[in-house]
């Protein structure tokens, strides 16, 4: 069981876990589990860490098939510049290893902004904190549990 599973059950919300045997000569985790699991890519999410200053990470979540804006990114931050986070400090941040980071149950509590246009479906797959296990949930329920701000983050 992990953190981010843990999470949810002790959240008492709606959810549901999918499973699936990931391969492991695969890197495109996202694509992946749209593939094995047979849903939307657009429901997809995906956890990335963003860099805004020295020490002061953050977590984006945006659609599988879109492009994270550092700009746009930043600008919801209220930060003059965002960079992507070097690979080796998101396990230290986060916990997770790289196609398995959710945005629940991370090491550190870091600030949560997540693309608006994910508003627009009833529920979303994040990372269950593993590779090969995703979590369904209701987007507004991923909101609380982030205490995520909505935002345009993509191009």
């Amino acid at each position: 069981m992990t953190p981010a599973i843990l999470i949810v059950k002790k959240a008492r919300i709606h959810y549901k876990i999918h499973e699936y045997n990931h391969d492991s000569n695969r890197t495109d985790y996202g694509i992946e589990a749209v593939l094995k699991l047979n849903i939307n890519p657009n429901r997809v999410i995906k956890t990335l860490i963003a860099k805004l200053k020295p020490s002061e990470y953050v977590v984006a979540m945006i659609p599988l098939a879109e492009q994270l804006s550092m700009k746009k990114l930043a600008r919801a931050a209220g930060a003059k510049h965002a960079s992507m986070a070097p690979l080796e400090r998101i396990k230290a941040l986060t916990g997770y290893l790289a196609g398995g980071i959710s945005p629940l149950g991370q090491k550190q509590k870091l600030a949560c902004f997540l693309d608006q246009t994910t508003l627009s479906h009833a529920t979303v797959f994040i990372s269950g904190g593993r590779r090969g296990v995703e979590i369904e949930l209701f987007a507004k329920d991923l909101i609380q549990l982030t205490d995520a701000v909505s935002a345009e983050l993509v191009d």
